[in-house]
Formats: C-alpha cells, structure tokens, sequence
C-alpha cells in the first residue's frame, strides 16, 4: 500500500490529496496543516474584509471532517511538520496544541508550505495594530483590529495583488485610505503606461496613492484603556486602542490607524533546505517537470517552488492559485505512475482594483528588455462590445510579440469590461504557439451585448501585421519627446477633440476627413509622425499621405497611450 504524506493544504496539498484518492482506493493519504484551516480561498480573504462575501464560512472549502468523509484523507491540522528525515523516510511532527512530538512514515512526501509575506526590518512593526494577509486567522485579526480600533485611516504598503485589493477592501467598509508604493507604479506584472489606468481610478476613487514613496519607521501610540473589556485586548492585555505613527523615505510623518504591509511574499523554503533539498536561483524549491526535488521520493508544488518560464525557460517564482492546483494535480498522477511533465507558466494573472480590471499573461516589457529579447508592441483601444449598444466599456490592450517569428510574447489589458475574456484567449493562443497572423483569424463569438465584429483580439493582430509587413512604420509614446528637425507632428484629431483631451505640443491639426484637400500644407522633406486618439484615423492619415509620397509613421496606441504614460 503507498503511504503519500502532504505537508500543507489550501491550493497545491488539497489538489494533490483529492486526486492521489481519485487514482486510488487503496492509498493511505495523510495531510499536515500547522493551522486551524486545511482548505480555504485565500484569494478571497480581502473580499470578506471588504463586505463583498459577508459569510466567513464560504471562505472554509473543506474541512478535515468532509475531506475524510469523501476522500478518506487523514488530515491533521495544528499539525506542524519541523523535519524531515531523507534516510529513513520519515517526517517529524509537532502537534501545536500538546506540543507532543512524533515521526511518521511515508513512501512519497509532498511539500506544499506556500509563501509567507515578507516583513522587512523597519523599527516599530511589531505591534496590535500591523498586519499582514496569509490566512484566515490574519483575516480575523485585521477585522477584529478594524471593529475594535474604529479605524477611520489605513495604510497600506505594497501596490500588488494583495495590497490593491485590501485597498479596496478597507476603502469599502468606509476606511480613509492611503497606498504607499516604493516603485514607479502598482501591478508591476504589467508596464507602467498600462498601470497609468489603474493610478488615475486609484485617485478618483479618494484614495491617498502615493508612489516611490517607502515606510522607514513606526511608532505605536495606545491610547486611555477603555472601561469595557468588550473593546477587545489582544493576547497581552493591552487595549488595541491606539494609533500609530508612520515617518515615511519622502521625511513625511503620517497618522493611521490600521497597517497592511503587503509588499510581497517568500517561498517557505526552510523545512525543505533544513533537509538538504536543492534550492533554485531565485530562493524557491527546485524541481524538475514533474514535480519532483533533488530527493525522489519528495515532490514540491505551489507558492515554494520555481517553475520555469514560459518564454525563457529561466527559473521564476509565480504565486498563484491556478499553476499550483494544477502542479498539485499532477504529482498525484506522477505517483501513480502517468508520465505527466509541467508545461512552464505564463503567469495569467488579473486583479479587480475598484470599477476596473487590470490583467496580464506572459512577459512584460520590463522583463523583455532585462532579457534582451526582441519584441515589438502594438496597444489599441476599443470598446468592450459593439458601441451602439448601451454598456460598451473601453478595453485597452498591449500585444507584444516577436519580430522575426511573430509569435506572441506577453499581452496586459485593462478596463471596466471583457478583460478576462482577452487575456484568457491570448494567453490560450500564446500557449498554442501562434503567430499575430494566425491571430488575425481567430474567430471569436459575436452579437452586440458580448462582442463586436472585429474583436480587440483581432485589431491588435492587424495593426501587429500592418507593422510586421511593413505597411504602417510605428513610433511610440517615448520616442516623442526627441523628435529631430527633420520630423514633424500631425494631428488628425478634430478640433473639439483637442480642446477636451488635449494635445502634444507642437502639433499640426489636420483632421483626416480633410487631409486629402489641405495635403499640401505638409513638407514632403520632413518625416511626418501622425496621431488621432488611438490610432485608428493615424492609420488611415498614414496611407493616404504615403500613397502621395509622404514619409510617415503612426504612434501605435495614438493620444490615448501618449496621455496615461505621462501621467
């Protein structure tokens, strides 16, 4: 009989234990959580802190009574596994609430111990009143923090998935709010002329955003014991009444009443090097294709281990639900003797930040450019569904893709509707190994309410393929801050355009509708670079003027892009 022991639950230990039963009956399958909990969404944590699933229990997947009644998983929670013993197979284990300790024997051990979020060394952190969101018991205690303390300020450091939305969440429940962001930008999975829509909903939406901007010191401040233990104290007596005070790397100091830091995670790596297993570069488990460490008999999954790029091939951390469900899934099909190999990752990722939704799938330009990769871009900005019918909603999308190859690269979109849908089906078309040609054909479902004819998918593989066959010459947003005498900016917008979004400085206004007539008022001895709003009437501009001789390119993404990346 093999005996499959799983350290940690929730995404990757769960899926593992679940499928290892599905292949087999016979199988004694034991799972160790050193929580309460052995499977909950953690994904959905702030969203119950913020009021959107009000019952705490739809949080709760399973629990270890109805993991056994249906899988028949042994699972013990409270359970911490502190060693494990290569040589004689054996894992040492802890029990959290007698503090007991024993060795359990195992054929094959999976390691699932997720990312704990990283707490840098700032003076003052430790205290009632900061926190950090891994589990459900943070959960409980930010929300307990938040009732007892009246918060009416929160500061959140960190713009990233968890940070955005526990932003959202504080904002909700009516929390004056301010994000503290060392970088340039929120969302760095995508580039910062994308993460620009995200920073103006941030601000209209009253949150106090402020971006390379880093935490160096807290100071606690507790306030008058209340008469009423009600109030709640936490576990050493001292009221969680308080506030704290912040001083900030600007030499700003702030008051606030709650603290998330949320600046980002780290593999739980400790039992696994404590074991002599073979670590990657980039500090996670290593693993091979099938899930397996530098000891056989021991898989890894989810948040602690490196995958490798889908693009690169190089060694990546992805903290993500959806690879370690599936890593998980997949060990248990290795034990049981499938020849099952992890196709890398891409990193499909999306996160709902206020009314809008911003997403992304493979590299970004970044990364790109860390790697010295070819690439080239395109950004098109177009309605959700067909226009004339009501709730159409902006959709703007950056394809990059590989100029020799035209294979796709990496895709982020953002806006209030259909993001989801975009990236999925570029980030499936990335995966399948097609062209920005073949994507030209991909035939997508329509009818007014959920689409137009010619979906954004399509659009960007046709301004793609106009670049790529050489009909339309590109410039882009930062190139036009150094144009030289020999070129010369046109606009094709018309005039009320400009007066109610603004213009680049020192344009031409033509309008396209009147090029044909008031054509020669252009130089033929300058390079014309064309706008409209987002590139569409540039496009056209283009075409007529090249067709009369002019030398022209069109800023891909047109005044739109140009706008939001100077913000």
């Amino acid at each position: 009989m093999t005996k499959i022991v799983i350290i940690g639950g929730v995404a990757g230990g769960a899926s593992a234990a679940a499928r290892a039963r599905r292949l087999s009956e016979d199988a004694q399958i034991i799972m160790f959580e050193r929580g309460p909990f052995i499977s909950f969404a953690n994904c959905g944590l702030p969203y119950h802190i913020g009021g959107d699933i009000p019952e705490r229990s739809k949080l709760l997947l399973q629990t270890p009574e109805s993991f056994k009644s249906r899988f028949d998983v042994d699972v013990r929670v409270m359970s911490e596994v502190i060693a494990i013993n290569r040589t004689d197979k054996t894992v040492t284990v802890r029990n959290g609430l007698s503090g007991d300790e024993y060795d359990e024997q195992y054929d094959y051990l999976i390691l699932s111990p997720g990312a704990a979020p990283i707490i840098p060394e700032i003076p003052g952190l430790s205290n009632p009143l900061t926190h950090s969101l891994r589990n459900i018991p943070d959960m409980d205690n930010i929300i307990y923090a938040i009732e007892m303390n009246q918060a009416a300020h929160a500061t959140v450091v960190g713009g990233g998935f968890i940070g955005l939305e526990m932003m959202e969440a504080l904002h909700q429940r009516g929390i004056k709010t301010t994000l503290l962001e060392l970088a340039d930008q929120v969302m760095t999975p995508t580039d910062p002329e994308m993460a620009g829509f995200v920073h103006q909903e941030i601000l209209e939406q009253g949150v106090d955003l402020r971006l390379g901007t880093a935490l160096t010191a807290v100071e606690y401040n507790g306030r008058e014991p209340v008469a009423s233990v009600d109030a709640g104290e936490d576990d050493s007596g001292q009221h969680l009444l308080g506030h704290l005070q912040l001083t900030l790397s600007t030499g700003e100091t702030m008051q606030t009443d709650l603290l998330i830091m949320a600046i980002g995670v780290r593999p739980e790596t400790s039992l696994a090097s404590d074991a002599g297993l073979t670590l990657g570069p980039r500090g996670g488990i290593q693993v091979d294709t099938q899930m397996r460490t530098s000891d056989p008999a021991i898989f890894a999954v989810g948040d602690a281990i490196e995958t490798l790029d889908f693009v690169t091939g190089d060694p990546v951390l992805v903290p993500l639900a959806g690879p370690a469900n599936r890593q998980g899934r997949m060990v248990a099909d290795v034990i049981f003797g499938k020849d099952e190999h992890y196709q890398r990752t891409q990193g499909t990722a999306i996160c709902k930040v206020f009314d809008l939704a911003i997403a992304s799938t493979g590299m970004n330009e970044k990364r790109l450019k860390q790697a010295h990769i070819p690439y080239e871009k395109v950004y098109v900005h177009t309605a959700s569904h067909a226009g004339y019918y009501p709730g159409a909603e902006a959709v703007s999308l950056k394809l990059m893709y590989a100029p020799d190859s035209g294979k796709i690269l990496g895709a982020q979109a953002v806006g209030k509707d259909g993001i989801d849908k975009r990236i999925d089906i570029l980030a499936v078309a990335q995966r399948a190994g097609m062209t920005i040609e073949q994507l030209q054909h991909v035939e997508l479902c329509y009818a007014p309410p959920y689409g137009s004819a010619k979906d954004v998918i399509n659009q960007a593989a046709f301004v793609a393929c106009n670049i790529r066959s050489g009909d339309i010459r590109p410039v882009h947003y930062h190139e036009l801050g150094d144009l030289s005498e020999h070129q010369i900016l046109l606009d094709v917008r018309n005039p009320g355009e400009l007066d109610a979004q603004g213009a680049i400085l020192g344009a031409i206004n033509i309008p396209v509708d009147s090029l044909r007539e008031r054509m020669d008022e252009l130089p033929k001895d300058k390079e014309i670079l064309v706008y409209c709003q987002v590139g569409l009437r540039g496009n056209v501009a283009c075409r007529q003027l090249n067709h009369r001789g002019y030398t022209t390119k069109n800023l891909v993404g047109g005044y739109r892009t140009y706008r939001i990346a100077q913000q």
